[in-house]
């Protein structure tokens, strides 16, 4: 029997068969979920200038106790008049630029004025500098921001915004085909003849796919012609960065992945995987797209893109770290030992504690939809007792 691919293993020569593709510029509002193409590095210091952090009024710290003359009012989004004298104090609000010459900011509940006059009424600042943003106490110009392939997330935007950038270069989103095969399924929605299924698998992948930098088109589905899927692969490799086939990729008389990918002009790269679910994957390539053959059972499907596709399309968009990431927590029940191959086991975290499902057939459906994780259990792994750790993916 020839030798199963390791999950490790399959991932990386999966990654390295195209690099990421090429980076567009485009505008903020378009860039959340996007992977930056380059470092962003500030090109101002924030804040750009000593700043209030509250409203009251600049003072310098020497003067204290007061009182001191009022000699003006600073407003946010404006340069002081002029500089602070001693004895002087001059209305200011959180975010507004402090006058030179002043050092230290009173709060307002701590004073109170009389016409121009303002004494001290509270505790008042406790030390040189109080309530005050110092100018570059957030980042200074040059210094590092983002890395290159980090996903933005909104505060992520809002620190790029901040340091100066005009716009954000991205990974450009690859473009995904959904193809599903089998005389069996059914669109859904639509009536069944006895041995029918609904075809479930090409609509819980473009949903997967939905929360991920990708334009992905509408799933396909053909029926067990080998002739028809050559033609088909052939013809979306032309229009496609990435065709995921759902279905025939084992050696039954009836799946036709393999066959069909050589006779379109393809290359496999690798096939089997020691994973369960999941063992029956396919990889290779049509010219320039990038084939991933994902068994039909949905859980296998559902198991399967979370570790490959999903890595895959980030990998393709800039991601710097596209593979989902590993965690731990404790288990509610004992585990058993591992087998042959790897075991993705649909899961249940629920306050920091992992129950796996006692059905782990592949072909079973409705697991994936109580699953908010899946355990992981190592080749040969030994039993485990309840309260020992495990790891799993996080697939909330």
């Amino acid at each position: 029997m020839s030798r199963l691919l390791p999950v490790e293993d399959a991932q990386a020569r999966l990654l390295a068969l195209r690099d990421p593709l090429p980076p567009e510029n485009i505008a903020f509002s378009e860039s959340l979920g996007r992977y930056l193409s380059h470092d962003i590095v500030a090109k101002r210091d924030q804040p750009a200038a000593p700043l209030s952090a509250m409203d009251g009024y600049a003072i310098r710290f020497a003067d204290l106790p007061g009182p001191w003359t009022i000699a003006g009012e600073i407003p946010v989004g404006a340069a002081p008049a002029h500089p602070l004298a001693a004895g002087s104090a001059m209305r200011i609000f959180t975010g507004a630029m402090l006058p030179d010459g002043a050092d230290t900011v009173v709060i307002q509940e701590d004073v109170a004025a009389d016409g121009a006059r303002l004494t001290l009424t509270g505790d008042g600042p406790a030390a040189h500098g109080a309530h005050i943003r110092a100018r570059g106490s957030d980042f200074i110009a040059g210094a590092p921001l983002l890395p290159a392939g980090t996903r933005l997330h909104p505060g992520a935007i809002a620190a790029a915004i901040m340091g100066g950038a005009a716009q954000l270069g991205v990974g450009a989103r690859p473009r995904v085909a959904i193809l599903t095969t089998g005389d069996e399924l059914v669109q859904p929605g639509r009536a069944l003849a006895p041995g029918q299924i609904p075809d479930s698998n090409g609509t819980m992948l473009a949903a997967m796919l939905a929360g991920e930098p990708a334009l992905v088109s509408l799933p396909l589905h053909i029926r067990d012609d080998r002739e028809i899927l050559a033609r088909v692969l052939k013809d979306l490799a032309r229009r496609h960065d990435v065709i995921v086939t759902v279905g025939g990729a084992s050696v039954g008389d009836h799946d036709h992945v393999r066959g069909a990918l050589d006779d379109a002009g393809g290359t496999i790269d690798f096939w089997k995987i020691a994973m369960r679910p999941g063992k029956p994957l396919i990889a290779g390539t049509i010219g320039d797209a990038l084939l991933l053959g994902l068994p039909g059972n949905p859980s296998s499907a559902f198991v399967t893109a979370t570790l490959l596709l999903i890595p895959l399309v980030r990998h393709l968009a800039g991601a710097r770290d596209p593979l989902p990431q590993v965690r731990q927590a404790a288990l509610a029940v004992s585990l058993g030992p591992g087998g042959q191959r790897r075991d993705y086991l649909r899961a249940r975290l629920d306050g920091g504690l992992l129950t796996p499902f006692d059905g782990q057939d592949s072909g079973r459906t409705f697991p994936l939809a109580a699953a908010n994780a899946l355990v992981i259990r190592a080749i040969g792994a030994a039993p485990r007792d309840a309260g020992e750790p495990a790891s799993y993916i996080d697939i909330a």
